[in-house]
């Protein structure tokens, strides 16, 4: 009986086609198909609820596409970013509130949206061991605290009676606070190290930059003790005198450096 073969051409198109068939048979439904926007809301809504929120992030996104130009697409792209921050996902959540603000300048929901914004920004970056290390904002990159005062200023400057305005200014007093003791925490380290004209230059950013902070009163005395070191007795003088002027009460000349204080994220 004569038998046809095959060429190699047909073998390997009638491969690729079985391939492609069973990609076909494999490909996963679309659940919501059907589903109404009020439906899929439903759902993204009870799936953040339970704490799935890289199952509620896809429903969202569905939920922009089903109702496209309408209120709950904007609630859909705040959710969203919500349900991406609290997914771990930062960058793509801040990505999702730049679209809305470019999106829906004149919304009702800016508000959150700078305010969201800000608190993602806050949290970057604090690590699951951050309790164990007890790290605190000021001994971090200071970009993204930076970025948060930002928003945060936005916030209480174009929305003053904002509901999310005190929490926003008490945010931002923090940071000021973190900013400063940044610069403290830096000359604190170059002058563990015995590099103490550096850390002078340090602290005395801190004295520049900021006024009416508590890391200034640190700021000072790592001057006192860079001075010292130094044997500038003179600006060693100096730097005592501004210190016991305006901290009469200063612990550090009589005990020198503090320990850590409780974490920042104690605060909230």
């Amino acid at each position: 009986m004569f038998r046809a073969k095959l060429s190699v051409p047909s073998w390997i198109a009638l491969s690729a086609a079985a391939l492609l068939a069973a990609g076909c048979s494999s490909t996963s439904v679309d659940k919501t198909a059907n589903w109404s926007p009020n439906r899929i809301y439903s759902e993204a809504k009870e799936e953040a609820g339970s704490g799935a929120y890289d199952k509620a992030v896809p429903l969202y996104e569905k939920l922009e596409g089903r109702a496209a130009g309408t209120p709950l697409a904007q609630q859909a792209q705040l959710e969203k970013a919500y349900a991406q921050y609290k997914s771990g996902e930062k960058a793509s959540a801040i990505a999702t509130i730049d679209r809305f603000m470019k999106l829906h300048p004149a919304s009702t929901a800016l508000d959150y949206a700078l305010y969201l914004k800000g608190v993602i920004n806050f949290n970057d970056d604090l690590g699951m061991f951050a309790f164990m290390t007890r790290q605190d904002l000021s001994e971090r990159d200071q970009k993204a605290a930076k970025e948060s005062f930002e928003s945060f200023k936005d916030l209480v400057t174009r929305f003053p009676d904002s509901r999310y305005a005190p929490d926003a200014r008490q945010r931002m007093n923090y940071i000021v606070n973190s900013l400063a003791q940044y610069e403290v925490h830096v000359a604190r380290y170059y002058y563990s190290r015995g590099a103490y004209l550096a850390a002078i230059n340090r602290a005395q950013i801190a004295l520049a930059d900021y006024r009416e902070v508590p890391a200034l009163e640190e700021a000072l005395f790592i001057m006192v003790k860079s001075y010292d070191a130094l044997g500038m007795k003179d600006l060693r003088d100096d730097a005592q005198r501004v210190l016991t002027t305006n901290y009469p009460q200063s612990t550090y000349l009589a005990n020198g450096f503090k320990g850590k204080d409780d974490p920042w994220w104690k605060l909230w």
